[in-house]
């Protein structure tokens, strides 16, 4: 992800549960393009913290997806730029951050919440992520970042990659009066690939 440019510097974390039931976190102040796997923060299965460096200030946004979404087993949090980008011309209500634009965000991401501001470590992400009562596993935090639960840590990298790539599609076509997957076209996405819609 550091590689392709979808965070900088110290900015993001992410989270991967444990074969025995624990939790891996990337330190807080932690750069991706130079993330030392011995100093990943460890969590044990009653979630208290074991080893490592101290953990991201984001802890409370990582813990309340994993509260809220039984299916998941990894959080990754961006602050990559076109998502940002779209956050800020958008409202904070909006329940669909992301217009129909191609099969594979529906696919991925299902609906994305876009959630108000919040000062980074806030501990009130967490609880609006769990006042989503788990509809949700992906959310963008406006002029922050989104953030994706998966079932595992590539399929929240692959999912949070595709919002990228959705939200740098929506500024590219803003304005233009897009062509939209219709509902019928979705239905039928969501009846093929038993999406959670």
């Amino acid at each position: 992800m550091f590689d392709r440019g979808l965070t900088a510097g110290s900015t993001g974390n992410l989270s991967a549960k444990t074969p025995d039931g624990g939790l891996l976190v990337s330190p807080t102040g932690t750069c991706f393009g130079r993330l030392d796997p011995a100093r990943l923060s460890y969590f044990d299965s009653s979630g208290q913290f074991v080893s490592g460096d101290k953990p991201t200030k984001e802890m409370p946004l990582h813990s309340a997806f994993y509260e809220t979404r039984g299916d998941a087993q990894a959080v990754v949090h961006l602050h990559s730029c076109h998502s940002v980008a779209l956050s800020l011309v958008q409202s904070d209500t909006n329940e669909d951050f992301l217009q129909p634009l191609t099969p594979y965000a529906i696919m991925q991401l299902g609906h994305v919440k876009l959630l108000p501001y919040f000062q980074p470590g806030d501990a009130a992400m967490g609880e609006a992520v769990r006042n989503l009562k788990g509809k949700h596993h992906a959310v963008m935090l406006a002029n922050h970042g989104p953030v994706v639960a998966g079932k595992s840590l590539d399929a929240a990298c692959n999912a949070i990659e595709e919002l990228e790539a959705t939200a740098r599609l929506s500024l590219l076509v803003q304005g233009q009066n897009p062509r939209l997957l219709t509902d019928k076209q979705i239905a039928d996405l969501v009846q093929t690939f038993n999406i959670d819609w």
